[in-house]
């Protein structure tokens, strides 16, 4: 055969051993511009939580509500709200506790009066879908008209309201204790004196679940004047716990480095709305102050979860092991951080 009849022979083999390995002329060949694929970054990340949440007799949600608080506590005997949002997100707090199905509340705990914990209340007590028994507060009276309507609503629905203080210990059942360590008796007898000013954060209940080896500290908006005093307090010993509920929407206010090691928490949870919208967050928390204190207290940046990114955060329980599950899975932290 003659060279150019061989040569060409060849071309032709080739062109058919092509044409069976890859597809025809018309699909979409590579750009140069594509991004090379890179077999680490194309593997699936480890996941942050269990692939299955712990199943237990104690779940935790704290509500994706926009800025205020709302953490829905439900044993095997009680529900227990902690928090009600802010007065214009009474349907985001609606919505959420209709999705848990629950028919009651036990108990409301309100940690101060301002009007992003207690905004929603007068809405759950007139709904009367959740046929709620008990309110708690922190025994300081408010002027506001938020305050003073579900006063007035709670009154006329005949529901009895306490208040609670340092040493006080609540049964929520089901081997689930909650004991108040903020604020003091003196403290509320300074608040009831006239002429007395308050400071509402600064007033705010601070108390501890626990429930076997599990532990959940919540502290309304306390700020660094609180978590001193808790520091030098016959509590400092009992401030430990395995979730952290961040103080004041996860303020620079808040979060002391002393404080946060002393709690050296696994995890933070925060309650805090979009940035910068008006009658919301436009105080821009979580504050990097606040995150980075976190993250000296050795908690991992994949740990720290923000309703706002993650939306309505669940903690199960077991007393043993426990998991943590956001609604959507949302690596924020480090962009926020650079910003």
């Amino acid at each position: 055969m003659r060279p150019t009849k061989i040569l060409a022979a060849l071309a032709l083999a080739s062109a058919m051993l092509l044409s069976g390995c890859g597809g025809s002329s018309n699909d979409p060949q590579p750009s140069n511009n594509d991004p090379k694929p890179n077999v680490e970054t194309a593997a699936a990340p480890p996941p942050t939580q269990p692939s299955t949440p712990v199943k237990g007799d104690l779940t935790i949600k704290m509500l994706n509500v926009g800025q205020g608080d709302a953490i829905l506590i439900q044993t095997k005997k009680q529900n227990i709200l902690i928090d009600t949002s802010d007065i214009d997100e009474r349907d985001k707090l609606v919505a959420e506790l209709d999705k848990t199905r629950i028919k009651k509340l036990d108990r409301v705990i309100l940690t101060h009066p301002h009007a992003d914990h207690i905004g929603g209340l007068e809405r759950l007590i007139k709904d009367g879908k959740l046929n709620i028994k008990e309110i708690d507060d922190n025994g300081m009276t408010s002027g506001s008209k938020i305050y003073t309507n579900y006063m007035k609503a709670a009154k006329a629905a005949g529901i009895s309201i306490g208040h609670l203080k340092d040493g006080d210990e609540l049964d929520f059942g089901g081997g689930v204790k909650f004991k108040v360590y903020y604020p003091t008796a003196e403290l509320i007898n300074e608040g009831s004196q006239k002429g007395y000013k308050h400071d509402p954060n600064n007033e705010s209940i601070v108390g501890r679940l626990t429930y076997k080896n599990f532990s959940m500290l919540f502290t309304g908006d306390a700020e660094k004047k609180v978590e001193n005093e808790l520091l030098n307090s016959v509590h400092k010993s009992e401030l430990k716990s395995t979730i952290f509920k961040a103080s004041h929407h996860g303020s620079k206010t808040s979060a002391g480095v002393d404080f946060m090691k002393m709690v050296a928490p696994e995890y933070v949870v925060i309650s805090a709305g979009e940035p910068d919208i008006d009658g919301g967050n436009t105080y821009g928390h979580p504050h990097k102050a606040a995150l980075n204190n976190y993250l000296k207290a050795g908690v991992a940046k994949s740990k720290i979860y923000w309703t706002y990114k993650n939306g309505t955060i669940t903690i199960t329980t077991d007393g043993k092991a426990w998991s943590v599950t956001p609604e959507v899975e949302n690596n924020w932290l480090d962009a926020w951080l650079d910003k």
